[in-house]
């Protein structure tokens, strides 16, 4: 009964301890807050204007969580470009391979993140910290110090 209990016990722990990855619906990237789904359109070398940006992170594939400049397929470093005679507002060039790029078009904006208000936040910040170091020079210099 004992050793029953205990192949139970051992077999239900190791059933739930299992992960699982998320299966996207589609191949995206996510670009200045805004997110392209990966189209099979290959996009000629003629058409391929300057290089907006890249991959920097990859989506979580067990919670969906992404933000900033991220894929859900494409490594690191994967580069994206701009498509001459449209704006990148509504598609743009993903390097899928050495001198091939596909068309990503424009679907939603991107989830909020805390990140993209973090230069703003620290740009607040030393504003703060400098008009409080100037405010204190200058009051210094107006105020008689008594002997």
């Amino acid at each position: 009964m004992k050793r029953g209990l205990l192949l139970f016990v051992i077999f239900f722990i190791m059933a739930s301890s299992s992960t699982y990855a998320l299966s996207w619906a589609y191949k995206f990237v996510a670009w200045e807050g805004g997110v392209y789904e990966v189209t099979e359109e290959v996009v000629d070398a003629s058409d391929i204007g300057k290089k907006i940006g890249k991959v920097k992170r990859m989506a979580d594939d067990r919670t969906g969580a992404y933000y900033g400049d991220t894929s859900n397929y494409y490594e690191k470093g994967t580069k994206y470009y701009a498509i001459k005679g449209i704006d990148s507002g509504t598609a743009i060039a993903v390097e899928e391979q050495q001198d091939i790029w596909v068309k990503a078009v424009y679907l939603h904006e991107a989830p909020f993140h805390w990140t993209d208000i973090l230069p703003y936040m620290l740009m607040g910040i030393a504003a703060f910290v400098l008009f409080t170091v100037f405010s204190l020079r200058y009051a210094s210099k107006k105020e008689p110090r008594p002997h």
